[in-house]
């Protein structure tokens, strides 16, 4: 009684890593009852928060005519299409197409919209995005786990769009060597301040770390905690950097997560967790520090894309962009695990690098 119209087209080598858990909003940004809809790898997605706090996320696209079913509402924990009334649940499946008769036999329950895994934790709502779109086996990977502090709710939350594909922005938001040139700031650091560093790296899970060290003379921003703090940084496949600083018995954490929109444009997503409390009434100064340091970011990017648009071959360095290097060596190993089943290793091996910023 149904016909099949296929609009879908083959996806281009986007160079997307798949079959792993990517940010996709701040928790706070979805209330019970609520739709939202976003593209991620260049997928359009609905996300909603049913009345009971639970989030699910679905195809922003009705399977009937092709329609946003962010167009239409979410009622009675169905979201309904504004087009035909067509229903469907949290898990996808059609439950109801009000033009049917009674006596037209039609079995609404095989209609699914697809649907992909989501966890609400860390002040962030995370989507697992499969490489199979009609792939309904668990993922392949467990979602993100950050530090105790995060348990609570973000004390900041910043967004920007930056106009790029995400290697460049992951890879710039890692690099030592470019703080004194792009954030020169009289609370941050200036080119004068340069001077030669040596920090200890590691792996973990998916990623590796700037192992715990005392941050460095010319960071300005660290003295604003008091006492003597320390730090680590991880990052994490496919794009998440955490800063987990400690101070006595008191914690801050910075977490960027970094997600794609589509192959020309990502989001990244700064959220702060801390547990002083002082720093709660400082929000309204640290907010555009925060804000600045991220448009510093973007707007070399934006400088850097008149030169890219030309495809110059690129160099990467010893030893100030062994991290880019790492980055792009862990997703070819992820890659070929999910794609071939090649065994998932690590290419990352303890040690020290050396460079002046």
């Amino acid at each position: 009684m149904s016909a099949s119209l296929r609009s879908d087209t083959q996806r281009a080598d986007d160079t997307f890593l798949r079959d792993i858990w990517y940010f996709a909003l701040p928790s706070a940004e979805l209330g019970r009852g609520a739709l939202r809809s976003k593209t991620l790898l260049g997928e359009p997605v609905l996300f909603g928060r049913d009345d009971s706090g639970a989030v699910f996320a679905m195809r922003d696209i009705c399977p009937h005519r092709g329609i946003p079913l962010s167009d239409g509402r979410f009622d009675q924990g169905e979201v309904e299409c504004c087009y035909h009334g067509w229903r469907f649940g949290t898990d996808g499946r059609c439950t109801a197409i009000p033009s049917l008769t009674t006596d037209q036999a039609m079995d609404v329950d095989k209609i699914r919209v697809r649907t992909y895994p989501v966890v609400d934790r860390h002040g962030a709502i995370w989507i697992y995005m499969p490489a199979d779109p009609r792939s309904i086996a668990e993922p392949a990977v467990p979602p993100p786990v950050l530090p105790d502090v995060t348990s609570r709710a973000p004390g900041l939350v910043q967004r920007m769009s930056f106009p790029c594909h995400i290697d460049h922005a992951v890879i710039g938001l890692m690099d030592p060597a470019h703080g004194p040139f792009v954030h020169t700031s009289w609370w941050w650091r200036s080119r004068k301040s340069i001077h030669e560093k040596a920090k200890r790296f590691g792996p973990v899970d998916l990623g590796f770390a700037m192992l715990r060290h005392q941050p460095s003379s010319n960071s300005a921003a660290y003295r604003l905690l008091g006492g003597a703090p320390t730090t680590e940084i991880r990052f994490h496949l496919p794009g998440i950097r955490v800063e987990d600083i400690e101070i006595g018995r008191h914690r801050v954490c910075g977490l960027t997560a970094v997600t794609p929109v589509d192959a020309t444009t990502t989001e990244i997503h700064q959220l702060m967790f801390w547990s002083i409390p002082w720093l709660s009434v400082l929000r309204p100064v640290l907010a555009p520090f925060v804000r600045r340091f991220l448009a510093q970011d973007r707007d070399v990017v934006v400088r850097q894309q008149r030169g890219l648009a030309h495809n110059p071959t690129l160099m990467l360095i010893n030893d100030a962009d062994v991290q880019a290097k790492w980055y792009f060596r862990l997703k070819k190993a992820y890659a070929a695990w999910r794609a071939d089943g090649v065994p998932f290793e690590n290419p990352v091996r303890e040690t020290t690098l050396r460079w002046r910023s």
